[in-house]
């Protein structure tokens, strides 16, 4: 359990209630009093776990429970597509689930297939103490972070903050910068408009002027007869 005394578990409370209204997050902080004054601090999110190892599986969930609202746990990730329909705030995401293949390859596959959804949570990697090189390649890959066995279990719960955190704020950010280009794309769009209705109108009126003698109105417009012509089917002008 992530263990604080109850003045620092005030603090908290209140610093990580104002991130929430500033990011919007789904963050919510409770307290259960222990006796001795002692305080645990829970976290609103939802955590899975998934190692083949299931000594490793217990240990993690033992050292998280405590923590987290929810955790969910499994030994292989082929239930994962079905946990993710719901709200997952962070995934725990072991990189080998077979004895034969050992390269790392499975987990990070998962992590593609993770990073890959609407919204995904985030990923945070266990991995060997010798698979650093490969720890570190699943942060190309999209990883939040990773975290060796043995672990720490403060420096685990941690990670999987800052990693929650991160993942929420890149998401914010993904968005807005979807929304300015949607606006951007949008404003193109309407001047793009506003340039058709125009030369539109100036076509029409130059069709009047020269009683729709399209010798002379390319003249003015000093362009090419066929350009015209490809302007007054453009704007349904064909006479």
């Amino acid at each position: 359990m992530h263990k604080i005394n109850p003045k620092e578990a005030q603090t908290a409370s209140f610093t990580q209630r104002g991130e929430n209204e500033k990011n919007s997050s789904h963050f919510t902080s409770f307290f259960m009093k222990k006796s001795g004054g002692s305080a645990y601090i829970m976290y609103d999110y939802h955590i899975v776990i998934i190692d083949d190892n299931r000594a490793v599986l217990q240990s993690l969930k033992l050292v998280l429970e405590g923590v987290f609202r929810k955790v969910t746990v499994m030994p292989y990730p082929n239930t994962l597509p079905a946990i993710l329909n719901s709200r997952v705030d962070a995934v725990l995401l072991d990189m080998n689930f077979s004895a034969q293949k050992l390269d790392g390859q499975e987990g990070l596959t998962w992590l593609r297939y993770i990073k890959q959804q609407e919204n995904p949570p985030a990923v945070v990697m266990i991995t060997a103490f010798g698979d650093i090189n490969l720890a570190v390649n699943s942060l190309k890959e999209g990883a939040e972070d990773f975290i060796t066995k043995p672990w720490d279990n403060d420096t685990l719960v941690e990670k999987l903050l800052k990693a929650i955190d991160t993942c929420n704020q890149n998401q914010h950010l993904s968005q807005k910068a979807n929304e300015a280009d949607q606006l951007k794309k949008e404003s193109e769009e309407m001047h793009q408009l506003t340039l058709d209705e125009m030369e539109k109108h100036h076509i029409e009126e130059m069709m009047k002027e020269c009683d729709n003698n399209l010798t002379e109105v390319a003249k003015r417009l000093d362009i090419g007869r066929q350009k015209l012509y490809n302007k007054l089917k453009k704007y349904g002008l064909v006479v």
